[in-house]
């Protein structure tokens, strides 16, 4: 069994990778350990000597600052706030997130500057090694004072209430304690804020994006290098001088791994009889790698925010500060969401232009990539789809950085609605994974029309992998499994996963 030690040592996208697909366990370090009790010890101190008002610890909440709560019903007050606060509507998030959320959460909590009793933090961890996975819905924050409704939601379970999902079933709280022999957490002062106030649905949703993003930039990268050669296309314009000249750094990784990827191509190498290729083909370094240094940009504001304390007030033992202030904003996050769902729709984008232009019957390919095209539509209807697919992502790239609603009677007068930018985002994602697996079921179609002569080695065994799950069509079929199956390749195909900031992902 493998174990991961929260601490102060910093996460990466790797270890979180690692973590969330190799069941590892959670264990809190006795360094976290020490700084959140230390935290915690201070706090109490502070509430039962002082007369000043502290923000959400001895006053209400939002508009309701100005109003004093006696030291009897802090911890009514947290509870309370949990209660009211978990008001999450629609799908319900998939459970990887809420790993990811549990796991975030836990790495905020243990800095030692947010106030929470160690049996708290235990009873995340605790949810986390046994896979019980508060169920959360993905519509209802703001991202704003943090993502309150999801994250009331994810802690509703350490008040013995709400709903989780535990060995494969979604079961009331209640009763997942009562057959484990657990009992309900009663909050402190302060604890609800700590667990509400945080940005970890959008760090979640932004992380799950990521990694799939990752993996997906370098199969762009792959599928467009069999088009190129499905198309019989030129290799100059990936030419290094080129790219060297215009100085970005996506770019010139996105020409070098092409031209690696084509090492030994008998096709990319044969006498041309054209003088260019459309953009889709000749502009891939620089599309591919324009959107590879915005994912960049993004990886570093996620990469910071995972490492974060992000919850209000926030609490300097050591210099007897608590300070009310903005860490749960979340518009470092909105922007850097917008950001990706753009840059990875233009990978999609740009994808199925390549496949619009190998169904046109250029170059010696049949029309529609079929013999017989006429009796036969061959690959005509999957463009259409992947068109569906690039439009709606389209639509999606709205930003949703830019816009704001009041609430909280004014005191909430600028939200981030990071949370919106989020689950959008990630449909933004899973689009880009179908339209890059129709260019692949189009381009394999278009390279078997080339046989005899050869591709790359690396192109060849990739292309001979993805047949051992996807025929070549002779005539007609049924098509819609074999998109879904050409979408599973891409998944499980051994890509190696980056870690965060290596330029060229």
């Amino acid at each position: 069994m493998k174990i991961h030690a929260i601490s102060a040592e910093k996460l990466t996208f790797k270890k979180v990778f690692d973590i969330i697909n190799e069941d590892y366990q959670l264990e809190i370090s006795d360094e976290a350990k020490a700084k959140i009790i230390h935290c915690r010890e201070y706090l109490d101190k502070k509430t039962t000597e002082s007369d000043e008002p502290i923000y959400g610890i001895t006053t209400g909440f939002g508009s309701l600052c100005d109003t004093t709560i006696s030291i009897k019903d802090l911890g009514t007050l947290q509870k309370n706030l949990v209660m009211s606060h978990a008001c999450g509507t629609g799908s319900p998030v998939q459970k990887e997130i809420i790993k990811l959320m549990l796991l975030l959460k836990i790495q905020s909590l243990s800095y030692g500057h947010s106030g929470v009793q160690l049996q708290t933090v235990q009873r995340l961890v605790d949810f986390f090694n046994l896979d019980i996975l508060p169920v959360v819905y993905e519509m209802g924050s703001l991202g704003a004072s943090g993502d309150l409704a999801p994250l009331a939601h994810l802690s509703l379970p350490i008040l013995g209430l709400g709903e989780v999902y535990f060995k494969g079933e979604v079961c009331e709280t209640a009763i997942v304690y009562a057959e484990l022999g657990m009992k309900p957490i009663e909050l402190q002062s302060k604890e609800g804020l700590a667990l509400l106030n945080g940005t970890q649905f959008m760090s979640a949703l932004g992380v799950f994006s990521l990694l799939k993003t990752f993996r997906l930039s370098m199969l762009a990268d792959v599928i467009s290098a069999i088009s190129l050669e499905a198309f019989d296309g030129r290799i100059e314009p990936f030419f290094d001088q080129v790219h060297q000249i215009r100085h970005h750094k996506g770019q010139i990784a996105t020409a070098e791994r092409i031209r690696k990827l084509l090492e030994g191509s008998e096709l990319i190498n044969q006498p041309k009889k054209h003088v260019q290729d459309p953009y889709s083909f000749r502009c891939i370094p620089q599309v591919h790698g324009a959107s590879k240094d915005s994912v960049n940009y993004v990886a570093y504001v996620f990469s910071n925010e995972i490492n974060a304390v992000t919850d209000n007030p926030t609490i300097f033992p050591d210099e007897d500060l608590i300070i009310s202030a903005g860490n749960f904003h979340g518009q470092p996050l909105a922007l850097a969401l917008d950001n990706l769902a753009i840059a990875v729709a233009e990978w999609g984008s740009i994808s199925e232009r390549r496949t619009y232009q190998l169904l046109h019957g250029k170059r010696g390919l049949p029309a529609f990539l079929v013999a017989e095209p006429g009796l036969n539509s061959g690959f005509m209807i999957p463009q259409y789809t992947s068109a569906s697919l690039v439009s709606q992502n389209k639509q999606l790239c709205t930003p949703s950085s830019v816009d704001t609603i009041e609430s909280s009677q004014g005191q909430e007068d600028h939200v981030s609605m990071g949370a919106n930018a989020a689950t959008k985002t990630l449909r933004v994602v899973y689009n880009l994974e179908r339209i890059l697996a129709i260019e692949l079921f189009n381009a394999a179609q278009a390279l078997d029309f080339r046989k005899p002569v050869k591709s790359s080695p690396f192109i060849e065994n990739f292309v001979s992998e993805y047949r051992k799950e996807v025929p070549f069509i002779v005539h007609d079929v049924v098509m819609y499994p074999l998109i879904e199956k050409s979408v599973q390749f891409l998944r499980k195909i051994p890509i190696n996963i980056p870690d965060a900031l290596i330029q060229g992902i």
